[in-house]
């Protein structure tokens, strides 16, 4: 079967592998002049399964409303007339449920520790290299609130056998040696030491360069304008360069994916929540984390990655302003310097960046079929397309292939939003 798949990031170029090793002519179609240059191309680089967790929670309406009050707040929504932020808003709401948060992480840590796996393999099959390190996330609580409150995602990866260790002060520095000097900063942490870190644009680059070893054609530089439809099936993308056709069409447009598809009559809840980060040399490895430290408080990611130290984080809905204001920059420096205060030359030029996450209302991705027979999706991955992208690669390539599934499939797929 001849597969067209739209999108060139870390989820795309996955699925495009994945569709090759099963046998499948693939054309991989993209507008940017190589892979991993959106949304995958700076993320905050922890793959982890463990601290898989919907944004949508219960208490997260009264603390979004406490941050339009906070400095370096979390969370931040523009003030803007956009009908499709208000919906997305409206619907994760709804999800801020006990219930519906238990449902919807079991889903994502179930997707999340498969794929992480396949990213092993993978990585073992080929020989990759993208600065990978396999030493753990360390989710750190700065109030007893947050420590208490994490009974409840401890209940979940028990559910699904995710190895953890509730850590107190002295524990957190034990396994991250550079908090030593900011001992008075938190309370204790979650340890989970399956997960693992490692630059996505790098993993991504070096997987894209296997593929046309594999038959995939690349077309890179090729601007898609929309689906060409005809019989109730897709006949075609238009794009710059004319129209390419295939038996099968992927799309894994991340953020764009919506557009793409709403002339077709499919509705995607997805919305791009913007995230920063910045990437700073490493001055002292003695003082610098060792692997990812998960800032609670902020919400913000600090990575090692090789000599460089990656600080990811924030969640802003002001729809595709790419704009990159200083007030952001400050407050992933201030997490950073914070908790590690001599990790990290804080004088040297930092590579300031933002990205759309792909964000569904319930935090979990849309993998699979559409009511339109030969269209399939792979996306909505919000701020987990990393951790989930090999795994989701592999699922939908057995999907589209008419295979048994390596994973259970139900509940994320777009039929929940019908």
């Amino acid at each position: 079967m001849r597969v067209i798949v739209l999108g060139a990031g870390v989820i795309g170029v996955a699925s495009a592998y994945y569709l090759a090793e099963a046998g499948h002519e693939v054309v991989l179609v993209d507008r940017q002049p190589g892979p991993a240059l959106e949304t995958s191309f700076a993320n905050a680089g922890e793959i982890s399964p463990g601290y898989a967790s919907p944004w949508a929670a219960p208490g997260i309406p009264l603390k979004a409303m406490r941050w339009l009050f906070v400095k370096h707040a979390p969370l931040i929504v523009s003030p803007r007339i956009d009908t499709a932020m208000i919906r997305w808003i409206l619907a994760m709401l709804r999800n801020c449920t006990p219930g519906r948060y238990a449902l919807n992480k079991s889903r994502m840590v179930r997707l999340a520790e498969f794929s992480r796996d396949e990213l092993i393999a993978l990585r073992q099959r080929l020989g990759l290299d993208y600065d990978q390190r396999s030493q753990g996330t360390l989710q750190l609580f700065r109030t007893q609130e947050q420590f208490d409150a994490s009974a409840e995602d401890i209940a979940v990866l028990e559910n699904y056998g995710v190895a953890y260790t509730l850590l107190g002060r002295d524990g957190c520095v034990g396994a991250e040696p550079g908090l030593a000097a900011a001992q008075d900063r938190f309370v204790g942490g979650l340890r989970l030491p399956g997960d693992e870190t490692g630059d996505c644009h790098l993993f991504t680059r070096q997987l894209a360069g296997h593929l046309p070893e594999m038959g995939v054609e690349l077309r890179y530089n090729s601007h898609i304008a929309g689906l060409e439809m005809h019989g109730g099936r897709v006949a075609g993308v238009r794009t710059d360069a004319g129209l390419v056709r295939g038996d099968a069409y992927l799309v894994a447009l991340g953020s764009y994916s919506p557009a793409l598809l709403r002339p077709a009559g499919v509705s995607l809840p997805v919305y791009p929540v913007k995230g920063y980060s910045i990437t700073l040399p490493v001055a002292d490895a003695n003082c610098a984390p060792v692997s990812t430290l998960l800032d609670e408080s902020y919400k913000i990611a600090i990575t090692r990655l090789g000599d460089r130290i990656r600080v990811g984080g924030i969640a802003e809905l002001s729809g595709f302003d790419a704009a990159l204001p200083p007030e952001r920059e400050a407050t992933l420096r201030h997490s950073l310097k914070d908790l590690f205060p001599d990790g990290a030359d804080m004088m040297a030029p930092s590579h300031f960046w933002s990205g759309f996450r792909p964000m569904t209302p319930d935090s979990t991705p849309i993998i699979g079929a559409t009511p339109i027979p030969n269209l399939f999706l792979n996306t909505g991955h919000g701020t987990l397309g990393w951790t989930m992208a090999c795994g989701s690669g592999r699922l939908i390539a057995s999907l589209i292939s008419g295979e048994r599934p390596p994973l259970d499939p139900a509940g994320i797929g777009i039929d929940r939003y019908m």
